[in-house]
């Protein structure tokens, strides 16, 4: 399929990339389908919308920098996303980049849970005290904290 895209403009891209989250993220509401594309320097992806095409983020598994993340999930919430166990999903931070050159965040507070199988996600709130939408990745890395969950 065919998807306009902020990064690189209009590429094809495979059907098994398309994630399908049916309340959307916090503040894009509107915005459902995704795309999870290979961004050009690896661990990180592109999560662009297939609705808006000025509507992409950057995502990075959690794990590579923080290996003690954890995410709590119920049972209720599991079943929504027909999850057997959390270990079956795919965990996401939204990266922030700021203008002003500062540094390179992640919210580690608003997850995004992606079932493998049926590829539809979720966004969480995390009320655990340690995860704050604003976690300083490269500073992470540099304290040697990088092996994956």
């Amino acid at each position: 399929m065919k998807v306009a895209t902020k990064a690189y403009g209009l590429i094809e891209v495979d059907e098994r990339h398309k994630i399908t989250f049916p309340r959307g993220l916090f503040g894009f509401e509107s915005c459902k389908e995704y795309a999870l594309l290979d961004a050009e320097r690896q661990p990180f992806y592109w999560l662009q919308s297939m609705d808006v095409e000025g509507v992409a983020f950057i995502v990075i598994d959690p794990c590579i920098f923080r290996p003690d993340y954890e995410v709590t999930i119920d049972n209720e919430e599991l079943q929504e996303l027909d999850l057997p166990a959390l270990e079956a999903a795919l965990i996401f931070s939204i990266i922030t980049i700021p203008a002003d050159r500062g540094p390179m965040t992640a919210n580690l507070q608003g997850p995004l849970i992606i079932n493998r199988n049926t590829r539809f996600g979720k966004q969480l709130v995390l009320s655990d005290p340690r995860w704050k939408t604003k976690h300083d990745v490269m500073a992470e890395l540099a304290a040697g904290r990088h092996t994956p969950c």
